[in-house]
C-alpha cells in the first residue's frame, strides 16, 4: 500500500529515557562536585559553564556518540535540552576546546577529586583490584601515538593506557594514557600509588594482575609498602621464562580439578632468588582440550609428554587451596570484557585529539559516563544479568516523546507500550528516592 509523508513542527526526542539519567544525576549532585574542583568560568556571556559541558558530554556518550562528531546527534535534540533544562547544547567544537585546555596537573586535579567523590559514594568496601592495558589505535598525528605492541593492526600507532578495575562493582578505578611504545609494567607503580589515593578510605582484598605486570619490582612493592600493615594480597600471573620451565619440569605432584586440568604448586624464587615465592601451576591436557589457553614448553619442545601439554603459572602470597587460587584468578577474565565494553559501547578508542593530555581527559571523562552508568544498572535497574549499554539504548533509553506545558508544568510524553508503563514508573521512582552515598549488593 502507498503511502505519503509529511512533516510536523511538534518537538520529538528518541531519548525519552534519558529522563531517568538527568533524576539520577540531580540526585547525586554531581553539580556540586564540578563546582568544588572549581573550573574556570567561560570567557564571554554566550560560554558555556562546565556543569553543562560535562554533563551534555555524558548525555552524548549514553545516546551512542563514541567520537566527537557524533555528539551533534543530541546538540539538535531540543527535547534533551528542556529534560535537562539547557537554553542550548554543546556542539563537538566545545567539548575539543573544553579538553584542551587539560594539562598533566590538571588531569590529576580533576579525576583524583572524580574518583574519590564516586567511590567514597558508594557504602561497599574490601575490593578486588584487576590492573590491565589496553591498546588503542591510532590513524593521525596525535600527541603519544607511537608504534610498539599491537598484536589487531601490526605498526600500527597506537595508545597503551594503563587501568584498574572494581571487580566486586564492576567499575573503573583509574585510567592513565601512555605511548604506545611502553609495556605493560611502565609506571606501574605510580599508577597504583595514584588508583589507591583515589580510593582513599577503601580496603584492598585482592589485586589480580596478568603476565605483563609480572616482575620482582611489583612483588617487592606490593610487599613493603610502608602504609599497609601487612602485604596486599596477589595474584599475578608469571613469565614461562627458562628458569620458570626448569621448575615447572620439577613438578611430580598433580591434582585433577577437571577433564584433561590438572593442578600443582612449589616455590619459586624467581630471577632474583632472593624470596621464595608460592607458585600455583596449571597444565591443560591438548588432546582432551585442543583449545585451551597457555603455553607449551619450549624448552622441552621434543619431549613427547611437555608437548601435549599448555601450562600457565600464577605467583601468590595467598594460602588458599590452589584451585581456588585459580578460580579467583580466572575472574580476572571479566576485566576484558569491561575494556570491551568500554570500547563498542563507549567510545573508548574513539574519542582521541591531537593534545596528549586532552584525549586523557576525555577518556576518563567516559570512566565517569562508565561508572554512572554501571551504578544506574546495579541501583536502579537491580537485575540479576547487568544488560550492556547498547541493550539499554534500545530497550530503556531510546523512548519517543515530546513535552508538553499544563499550568506550570512541564510534562514529558512518552510513547511506550501501556505493559511497559508500569515497570518505567517504577524505575522513576527509584532514581527519585536515589541518593549518595549509596549502598548497593554487588
Amino acid at each position: 500500500m502507498e503511502f505519503q509523508i509529511g512533516f510536523t513542527d511538534k518537538e520529538i526526542t528518541p531519548w525519552g529515557g534519558m529522563a531517568l539519567m538527568k533524576k539520577m544525576l540531580d540526585q547525586s549532585k554531581i553539580d556540586d562536585l564540578i563546582t568544588f574542583i572549581g573550573f574556570s568560568e567561560p570567557g564571554s556571556n554566550s560560554g558555556y559553564r562546565a556543569e553543562q559541558i560535562i554533563k551534555s558530554f555524558l548525555v552524548s556518550v549514553w545516546c551512542g556518540a563514541n567520537r566527537f562528531l557524533h555528539t551533534e546527534v543530541t546538540r539538535h535534540d531540543d527535547v534533551i535540552r528542556r529534560i535537562y533544562g539547557w537554553s542550548r547544547i554543546c556542539g563537538q567544537d566545545t567539548y575539543k576546546r573544553f579538553f584542551q585546555k587539560f594539562t598533566q596537573g590538571k588531569n590529576q586535579r580533576v579525576f583524583t577529586a572524580m574518583y574519590q567523590w564516586f567511590f567514597q559514594g558508594l557504602q561497599f568496601d574490601n575490593y578486588t583490584l584487576d590492573m590491565d592495558s589496553s591498546v588503542l589505535t591510532r590513524y593521525g598525528e596525535q600527541d603519544g601515538a607511537k608504534r610498539g605492541y599491537n598484536v589487531k593492526k601490526p605498526g600500527r600507532k597506537s595508545h597503551h593506557p594503563l587501568m584498574a578495575f572494581v571487580a566486586d562493582s564492576r567499575m573503573v578505578a583509574n585510567l592513565w594514557l601512555r605511548s604506545g611504545n611502553t609495556n605493560a609494567v611502565s609506571n606501574m607503580y605510580s599508577f597504583l600509588e595514584d588508583t589507591l589515593h583515589k580510593l582513599s578510605g577503601k580496603k584492598i582484598g585482592l589485586l589480580r594482575a596478568d603476565s605483563g605486570f609480572y616482575g620482582e619490582e611489583i612483588f617487592q612493592y606490593l610487599e613493603k609498602r610502608k602504609e599497609w600493615r601487612e602485604p596486599i594480597n596477589n595474584i599475578i600471573a608469571g613469565r614461562l621464562y627458562n628458569p620458570v620451565q626448569k621448575k615447572i619440569s620439577q613438578q611430580n605432584i598433580w591434582l585433577t580439578a577437571g577433564e584433561g586440568i590438572e593442578i600443582g604448586e612449589t616455590q619459586y624464587c624467581g630471577i632474583s632468588g632472593k624470596k621464595e615465592r608460592r607458585m600455583v601451576i596449571i597444565r591443560q591436557y591438548i588432546p582432551e582440550r585442543p583449545k585451551a589457553t597457555g603455553k607449551q614448553l619450549k624448552l622441552f619442545q621434543d619431549s613427547e609428554i611437555y608437548n601435549k601439554y599448555r601450562y600457565h603459572c600464577l605467583i601468590t602470597n595467598l594460602t588458599l587451596p590452589a584451585q581456588q587460587v585459580w578460580n579467583l584468578y580466572r575472574q580476572r577474565a571479566d576485566a576484558e570484557n569491561r575494556i570491551k565494553e568500554l570500547k563498542y559501547d563507549f567510545g573508548f578508542d574513539s574519542f582521541n585529539m591531537k593534545s596528549f593530555y586532552g584525549t586523557e581527559a576525555a577518556l576518563n571523562m567516559v570512566m565517569l559516563a562508565y561508572n554512572l552508568m554501571s551504578l544506574f544498572r546495579q541501583v536502579i535497574l537491580q537485575e540479576k544479568t547487568q544488560p550492556k549499554l547498547s541493550t539499554l539504548r534500545y530497550r530503556l533509553f531510546a523512548i519517543g516523546g515530546y513535552m508538553v506545558k499544563e499550568g506550570n508544568h512541564r510534562i514529558l510524553k512518552l510513547s511506550l507500550a501501556m505493559k511497559r508503563r508500569e515497570w518505567f514508573l517504577g524505575l522513576w521512582n527509584k532514581t527519585s528516592q536515589f541518593s549518595m552515598p549509596v549502598s548497593f549488593s554487588p
